[in-house]
C-alpha cells in the first residue's frame, strides 16, 4: 500500500513549483479528513491525494498522460493508480471514480482551491472559517472563478453528500495543517 512517505519522494521527483507542491498538500490533508469521515486509512488517503498531480507540472496539457507507467514501475498499486486517473473523469481521463477514494479525490481537488482562496482573504486564515461563509463564496462565481463548481457538485452528488457536509470536512482536515499550509492568516505587523 502506497505510504505518505513514498508519495512525497515520488512527487518530489517531479513536481517542483512551489504552488503544485501547495496545492498537492492541500488535497492530501483534505483526502485525510475524508478518509477519516469514511473510516478508512487516513495516511492512505492522504497519500494518493500528494501523488494526484503527478505529472501535471512537466505535462500540463497532457496530464494524467504520463502517470499510469511510471507509477506502475515505481511499485504503486494498480488501485491507487486508478484513483489517481480518475481525478481527471470526463477531462483528461475516461476513468468513472467509483471507490469512496475515487469520488472523494475527484470531489475535493477542486474544493480545495475554493477553501484555500476563501481562507486566504481573512484576518485568521483558516483558523475560524465556517462553513457558511464558505458557501457564500462557494456561491460566488466570480470568486475562485477557474475552480470548477459543476465537477464539485457532481462528485458531491457521486458521493451521496451535500456541498455543505464536505466542504466542512474538507476544511477540518486543511485546518489541522494551517501552519503548513500558510493559512493562518494576514499578519498585522
Amino acid at each position: 500500500m502506497l505510504t505518505l512517505e513514498r508519495a512525497k519522494e515520488l512527487n518530489d521527483t517531479m513536481v517542483k513549483e512551489d504552488h503544485l507542491i501547495l496545492h498537492a498538500k492541500n488535497v492530501c490533508y483534505a483526502m485525510g479528513a475524508m478518509a477519516a469521515h469514511f473510516g478508512e486509512d487516513v495516511e492512505h488517503w492522504q497519500a494518493v491525494g500528494m501523488l494526484h498531480d503527478y505529472d501535471y507540472e512537466k505535462y500540463p496539457e497532457e496530464h494524467l498522460q504520463h502517470t499510469e507507467e511510471p507509477l506502475r514501475e515505481a511499485g504503486v498499486d494498480e488501485e491507487d493508480i486508478r484513483a489517481i486517473l480518475s481525478h481527471g473523469y470526463e477531462i483528461c481521463t475516461d476513468v468513472k471514480p467509483e471507490s469512496n477514494l475515487e469520488k472523494s479525490l475527484y470531489t475535493v481537488d477542486e474544493l480545495t482551491g475554493i477553501v484555500q482562496a476563501c481562507a486566504r482573504m481573512r484576518p485568521h486564515g483558516i483558523t475560524d472559517l465556517e462553513v457558511k461563509s464558505f458557501m457564500k463564496k462557494f456561491k460566488d462565481k466570480r470568486f475562485a472563478a477557474k475552480c470548477d463548481r459543476a465537477l464539485i457538485l457532481k462528485g458531491c452528488e457521486m458521493l451521496g453528500m451535500d456541498v455543505k457536509d464536505v466542504a466542512g470536512i474538507v476544511i477540518g482536515g486543511m485546518k489541522e495543517h494551517a501552519e503548513e499550509l500558510g493559512l493562518t492568516g494576514i499578519d498585522p505587523e
